[in-house]
């Protein structure tokens, strides 16, 4: 085992990978040559199958041994398999050919050489997959050192009986049919106990090793019973043989079989409906011969009949047998994505994500998902901004130990991390693994960009509310510290100026002067008061004109679309949105060229653009982006902020004309 880690080490890893493919073409290529001999050949009497057991061992074990090299290069158990399966394949396709010209390896006229090249790769392949391989299955080394006399032993006596077999073909030595009698029954007391090896193994073994060893051991069972109940049945092994490299193969590379499970199912399936339709099909011909035995030709048409009317029912049953033993209960990537698409239909925005969680739980059959969201920037009721932390996280099953994280990208925004727990009990590959998380991550990245949304419009709700109180208790403050006390000053002056109208008309006229300058004051706090819930320059001007009276002659205003007619919210939201990002441009962009085009069709929508530096990657939003967003939804629209590839920022709102839920009051943010 040491020798093989050294030699594929000098030898390199594509190297070996070619030995194995080199060897899998060689046995299949073996094989088609094997099927023009025997068509040559009588039917033989002992199985009804125009092919033998060897032809299926020498096609799946070299072909699953290829797998396991190329994937595992120095594991010794895929070139076990490898080479076993070619020693089966050379074994049949000579004893075929050595049929041709006599029917026994005895007879007069018999190609001894061919002969003997039959009983040493019997040999050969006996010891390979019948001893070796239970041995070192699934680390490519033996259990123990208590093991290794057990290879010696049946190594020699294998050699023994090849040898011995070989000098008598030769007729160097008389017939020993006593001594090789005893050489097979220690032979098969050798693979009995290198089986039992792999039984014995299952009691110390961790949940991990022990899956491992029960897939080879189920699948050996398969090939057994068969051949030890006998006549008529052993030739039913023929069908199950492959279910062994397949098993072995699968135990092995469950953590590395990407895209190779559907060649596994695939392989299980067309075993499946060979053995079945096979059957079916002698079982009539079997039939029509019997009790039609003058109209041979209709039997044979009527058993082709037959067993094609199994094959469609029959390859859908397989094939969910097949994914059910590969991938448990819920197998099938496609059928997950549907049955997410379906609870998502189903559920409310705010509980689609733990339904689509619960979904990929189970097609991973892990112990919990979770989806973590990050930290959202929010801006503050007093003029602050920071983040605070995103909806919680979003849980099924238990979590623990996170093996696993995968980023959640909605439209190139990210949305959250998709952590994946601990494997349970399961019986997938790793190919699965992947298709499943791939199939099913768009579908979560959406359902957890609705449940940001349902979050940011609960949070937004809530500012809507507090800024709404917040300009209330402004107006009071103003209207109480401001105006009232203006106006109680003003009643004073005009009592005193009463006073004092007949006594000091001088007085008075000083009284009378202070009061006019105190009126002023009080038409400039009301028109500020005033101008804070809606810029007057809207009812004088219109929204386009208060627009580009705002923006000044250096920015370009185009209007697409008959504004008149809006209702006093959306106005309102429009007019602040391109003033919040004027403001931007001019403090922080650096822009030479800002352009303000207002469309309504259906719905109004504001485009501000500028050519400036854009907006840093990573920044958060501060008051007045978050502001902006804040105007668009409560009339039930949206707000991007973007930086396009050419350069400078571009703010785009799309807002909706029918709302009956708005807030027209609060200043500029």
């Amino acid at each position: 085992m040491r020798g093989l880690d050294r030699l594929s080490a000098v030898v390199g890893p594509g190297r070996a990978r070619a030995a194995a493919a080199a060897i899998a073409a060689a046995a299949v290529a073996m094989e088609i040559a094997d099927i023009w001999v025997t068509a040559r050949l009588p039917q033989s009497p002992y199985t009804p199958l125009p092919f033998a057991p060897e032809d299926v061992a020498g096609t799946a074990f070299p072909i699953f041994g290829a797998l396991l090299v190329f994937q595992r290069p120095r594991l010794l158990v895929g070139w076990v398999l490898a080479v076993g399966g070619l020693a089966c394949a050379a074994n049949i396709l000579a004893a075929n050919v050595a049929r041709l010209h006599a029917p026994t390896p005895y007879s007069p006229d018999a190609p001894v050489l061919l002969w003997v090249i039959v009983g040493q790769s019997w040999a050969l392949a006996s010891f390979l997959l019948g001893v070796l391989l239970p041995l070192v299955h699934p680390t490519g080394r033996p259990p123990s050192r208590r093991w290794r006399p057990l290879i010696v032993f049946a190594g020699a006596v294998m050699a023994l009986d090849g040898v011995l077999q070989a000098a008598v073909l030769l007729r160097a030595v008389p017939a020993q049919p006593v001594l090789r009698e005893v050489l097979h029954w220690l032979s098969a007391a050798s693979m009995v106990l290198a089986v039992a090896s792999l039984a014995g193994r299952l009691r110390g073994a961790d949940p991990l090793d022990r899956r491992r060893i029960l897939c080879p051991l189920v699948a050996t069972t398969t090939v057994v019973v068969p051949w030890v109940v006998g006549d008529p049945f052993w030739w039913l092994a023929s069908f199950t043989i492959p279910l062994v490299p397949a098993a072995i193969a699968f135990a092995i590379l469950r953590h590395r079989l990407y895209g190779i499970d559907t060649l596994i199912t695939r392989a299980l399936v067309g075993a499946g409906l060979v053995g079945v339709i096979g059957g079916v099909y002698v079982a009539v011909g079997t039939a029509t011969s019997l009790l039609l035995s003058d109209v041979d030709r209709i039997g044979g048409l009527l058993a082709a009949l037959c067993a094609g009317a199994f094959f469609h029912p029959l390859r859908k049953v397989l094939q969910r047998g097949a994914d059910r033993l590969l991938y448990g209960s819920k197998g099938d990537p496609v059928a997950l994505a549907a049955e997410v698409r379906s609870r998502l239909q189903r559920a409310d925005p705010a509980e689609g994500l733990q339904a689509a969680l619960e979904v990929l739980r189970e097609g991973l059959s892990v112990t919990g998902v979770a989806v973590r969201f990050p930290p959202r920037p929010a801006g503050g009721t007093g003029g602050t901004a920071g983040p605070h932390a995103g909806p919680a996280d979003e849980v099924s099953g238990e979590l623990g130990e996170v093996v696993r994280r995968v980023p959640l990208v909605w439209h190139g925004e990210p949305v959250g991390r998709l952590l994946i727990g601990r494997p349970g009990a399961r019986r997938l590959p790793a190919a699965h693994n992947e298709r499943v998380v791939s199939a099913l991550t768009p579908y979560i990245a959406d359902a957890a960009h609705a449940v940001l949304l349902v979050d940011t419009l609960r949070r937004s709700r809530e500012r809507i509310i507090a800024t709404r109180e917040e300009e209330r208790r402004r107006l009071r403050r103003d209207l109480h510290d401001g105006l009232g006390q203006s106006l109680s000053g003003m009643a004073m002056s005009i009592n005193a100026a009463r006073l004092s109208l007949h006594t000091s008309p001088e007085s008075a006229e000083r009284l009378l002067d202070g009061l006019r300058s105190g009126m002023d004051s009080v038409t400039s706090d009301i028109r500020h008061l005033v101008y804070g819930l809606r810029p007057p320059a809207l009812d004088e001007l219109g929204l386009a004109g208060a627009i580009g009276e705002m923006a000044g002659p250096e920015v370009a205003v185009e209007v697409r679309g008959d504004l008149t007619g809006l209702s006093a919210a959306v106005e309102v939201a429009a007019y602040r949105i391109v003033q919040e990002a004027l403001t931007n441009a001019r403090r922080h962009a650096r822009a030479r060229t800002v352009r303000v085009s207002l469309e309504r069709s259906g719905q109004l929508g504001v485009r501000v653009s500028d050519d400036g530096v854009g907006v840093p990657a990573g920044r958060r939003s501060g008051v007045g982006l978050a502001s902006m967003r804040e105007r668009a939804a409560e009339l039930g629209g949206t707000c991007m902020i973007t930086s396009p590839p050419e350069g400078g920022t571009v703010v785009e709102a799309v807002l909706p004309l029918a709302s009956g839920t708005t807030v027209e009051a609060g200043p500029t943010g």
